[in-house]
């Protein structure tokens, strides 16, 4: 009697030690600052958020000095195929390379990368040159820094923090890059009108320094394990395959590319700009709009329970980002424009952290800078290859029609997809 009385004790006792580690989990899960409590984690989007501010006024600088010169929106598609050529080019050896190496390794050398490009775009600016060839050279030489540093980054974070806050920390490390997407476009703009290009370029230049330097501030060092028996080719091929058999992340991922490719008109914002007379500074405005409905959202997720329709919502989003495509394209006055903007940013940042969560949750993780390289094409290809094909349409079609068709394919895309892949659709928790 009392060996049973003592097992029912013991088995009343695991459950209440079982219930309590659930309810800790659950906790959590739910803690809006989970992920923020690891220093490294923090360390890391400091370095992405520093970094992201200085290409995001990068751009916008880049940009406004293209189309100043030229006056030709084809040139501001070319800035993006510059970039997207090499990114994309060299992103499976970049996933393979950052589940070979160090990651924090990977991620100092491709900032410091991306560093020395924009000291080329400063003593290009201080030269007085008037061809516009050279930027091409230096954007192209910076996309293949980016390859490198994205998915080292991406995979870096993830190893920082236990697994089951990683929605938690996708929602932070998207409303960081927002916040800086606001920041930099602004900076940028407001640099460009106040201290000219060489100064902007300057600016640029010092956020690249503080970014190393908090990107070398992290102390995690693992090298991640992986098998010295599997090739090479076997090794870059094994990113793709991980996605094309499974249909919700492949699914997530091809709706991304093609309705970024089809409905952005990001690349085509300084010809918007010039039509709504902003001048530079309105040009950083209308560059920041996204991010600043990006980031609002974005700390609304990161404060509310997991999603439990997420492939419904997947889809409405992106819907709805069609649909204000269209809306900015026929907008004809500044502060609606802006507000349309930003709305579009709201969408499609809640698309972002559905696609990264996933990501993280369904990749394990010495396979996780493979996938993220895998990934990253999707993305290069749907925002700078997108840009490239906003520009080209808008030379044939003009700005305004270019992007109204551009918002129109997005819906049939959206119909398309929905019927293609329904396991995304039916899709209910971001959960593994």
């Amino acid at each position: 009697m009392t060996a049973a009385c003592y097992l029912l004790s013991a088995l009343r006792q695991r459950t209440r030690d079982t219930r309590g580690a659930h309810q800790l989990r659950c906790s959590r899960l739910h803690d809006a600052y989970a992920s923020l409590r690891s220093p490294d984690f923090r360390r890391i989007l400091f370095s992405y958020a520093t970094a992201t501010v200085a290409r995001e006024a990068q751009i916008v600088v880049v940009g406004w000095q293209v189309y100043a010169r030229t006056g030709d929106p084809l040139t501001l598609g070319l800035i993006g195929l510059a970039e997207a050529l090499p990114f994309i080019g060299v992103a499976l050896y970049a996933g393979h390379l950052a589940d070979r190496a160090t990651r924090r390794t990977i991620a100092l050398a491709g900032t410091f990368g991306i560093l020395l490009s924009a000291i080329a775009l400063l003593l290009f600016t201080l030269g007085d040159y008037t061809a516009i060839w050279p930027i091409y050279v230096v954007i192209f030489l910076s996309g293949i820094a980016r390859s490198f540093t994205r998915p080292a980054v991406t995979a870096l974070s993830a190893e920082v923090i236990d697994r089951d806050i990683y929605p938690n920390a996708v929602a932070w490390r998207s409303s960081t890059w927002q916040f800086a997407a606001i920041l930099g476009p602004a900076l940028g703009g407001l640099a460009y009108g106040l201290i000219g290009p060489a100064g902007a370029y300057a600016c640029v230049s010092a956020l690249l320094v503080v970014s190393l330097l908090f990107i070398a501030a992290v102390t995690h060092r693992l090298m991640p394990v992986f098998d010295n028996a599997i090739p090479m080719s076997e090794s870059l091929r094994a990113g793709i395959k991980f996605i094309m058999a499974d249909p919700v992340m492949l699914g997530a991922m091809t709706l991304d590319l093609f309705a970024v490719l089809f409905g952005g008109a990001v690349a085509l914002l300084p010809a918007f700009a010039k039509m709504l007379s902003a001048g530079p500074e309105g040009l950083g405005m209308l560059r920041a709009a996204p991010a600043i409905g990006s980031i609002l959202i974005g700390l609304w997720i990161a404060h509310r329970p997991p999603m439990r329709r997420a492939g419904v919502t997947l889809f409405v989003v992106v819907a709805i980002f069609g649909l204000l495509m269209i809306s900015f394209a026929l907008s004809r006055n500044f502060w609606l424009s802006f507000g349309i903007l930003i709305a579009s940013g709201m969408a499609d940042n809640v698309s972002v952290i559905i696609r990264g969560t996933l990501l993280q949750t369904r990749t394990p993780s010495d396979m996780l800078g493979r996938v993220s390289s895998v990934n990253q094409i999707f993305i290069g290809a749907s925002n700078e290859i997108g840009a490239f094909e906003s520009g080209v349409a808008a030379r044939l079609l003009g700005v305004v029609p270019s992007v109204i068709f551009g918002g129109t394919m997005t819906l049939i895309v959206v119909g398309w997809m929905a019927m293609r892949f329904p396991v995304l659709r039916k899709l209910k928790t971001l959960s593994s």
